[in-house]
């Protein structure tokens, strides 16, 4: 029996993650949870799993939801409930699947209990992958990816010769906007943005895969889960999100993960590593039901987000922190209906060019860049 700490239970990620669980109670449990404030989403689950630690985003959300559990269910809030969630004495895994910069000290905290990392929170180590993969190594503590690409690359790494491996390729659906050029994004709606092709997700998500802003975070967190450097990270467009990524060998062979597009897999694969349990939820894929797989070069000139997040992980030091904190805040304002979907790669990149780099930032350091970030980015549209 694993026990999982997880935080963003109420999440895209999170209720998949129950999901799994929920299939297979021989062999997880849930020992500790975190949700934002939805309360009426969150007491099923409670009621369902039974953790014995509940994190919650304040103190009115806790107040709230006490009086409904029982008397042996502990809750917790802020970020200091969330650290103490991924913490948790009781569990042997935390399941990071909460959105935003927020995971990051909850990751660190539970690297240093000697957890299990399975990482579905990308900006931890887009905005401090140096900081979690050294802890890691001094922690002896597995981080396993739970975002499908990263997840296909693990899988087509498993059994090969590491000091083989020539290049990283990872596909992209290109979002909803795919087949409009930069003109016609001119007046696209927050509306027509959430609307993902294949996958479904949250808005902030969704609007990242139109940028492809997510494809250049995730260039990043290759770097760190992988430790490859830039140049041997590619990116390719695949319609169909049937191939979820690829690695290529020396010998020019290519070794490739493939299946419908479901979350459910890589989440599976993450919890029961290194094993493989059977998963029924999921449809099969059958290559001649599909018929034809499609691949096409990332042009940056219309996605020039992509030559961002590539510029910011060269750079490094804080200035994949920025990167983030800025594309975070950018679309923000775009789903708030305070920009238009063109003006937050500009926004980005003029907080990237206002950046003064620091080298190598500590946890501190790195905080106080997020939030700078964030003012500067709001202060050009205020």
């Amino acid at each position: 029996m694993k026990r999982i700490s997880l935080l963003g239970a109420t999440g895209s990620v999170g209720t998949q993650t129950l999901s799994v669980i929920r299939e297979h109670p021989d062999e997880f449990s849930v020992s500790a949870f975190s949700f934002g404030e939805n309360i009426q989403m969150a007491l099923p689950l409670i009621k369902e799993f039974s953790p014995k630690l509940i994190a919650v985003k304040n103190r009115q959300t806790a107040e709230r939801i006490r009086p409904m559990l029982p008397g042996n269910v502990k809750v917790v809030y802020g970020i200091e409930g969330m650290i103490e969630a991924a913490a948790f004495p009781d569990s042997d895994m935390l399941v990071n699947a909460v959105l935003g910069s927020i995971g990051l000290e909850p990751t660190l905290a539970a690297i240093e209990s000697r957890k299990i990392i399975g990482i579905a929170n990308k900006e931890t180590l887009v905005t401090a992958g140096h900081l979690v993969m050294k802890q890691a190594k001094k922690y002896d503590v597995s981080v396993l990816p739970i975002d499908s690409e990263h997840s296909a690359i693990f899988q087509s790494l498993q059994g090969q010769d590491r000091k083989a491996l020539s290049r990283l390729i990872l596909t992209a659906s290109g979002g909803v906007f795919r087949d409009l050029t930069r003109n016609e994004l001119e007046n696209v709606t927050v509306a027509d943005a959430v609307k993902h092709p294949n996958w479904s997700m949250g808005a902030k998500l969704t609007v990242d895969t139109s940028t492809m802003m997510n494809k250049g975070l995730e260039v990043i967190e290759a770097h760190w889960l992988f430790d490859v450097p830039y140049e041997r990270i590619d990116i390719v467009i695949h319609r169909e999100s049937i191939v979820h990524s690829l690695v290529e060998y020396h010998d020019h062979s290519m070794i490739a993960q493939l299946g419908m597009p479901s979350m459910l897999v890589p989440i599976q694969y993450a919890l029961s590593y290194p094993s493989r349990l059977e998963l029924k939820q999921t449809k099969r894929l059958n290559l001649w039901e599909i018929g034809t797989l499609h691949f096409q070069k990332v042009d940056t000139s219309r996605y020039p987000a992509v030559r961002l997040a590539y510029e910011a992980g060269n750079a490094g030091g804080s200035m994949p922190t920025v990167l983030n904190a800025a594309n975070e805040s950018a679309v923000d304002l775009f789903l708030d209906g305070r920009i238009k979907f063109l003006d937050i790669e500009p926004l980005v990149k003029n907080a990237l060019d206002h950046h003064v780099l620091i080298p190598s930032p500590d946890l501190e350091a790195i905080e106080e860049t997020d939030a700078q970030t964030r003012r500067f980015v709001k202060s050009l549209i205020n």
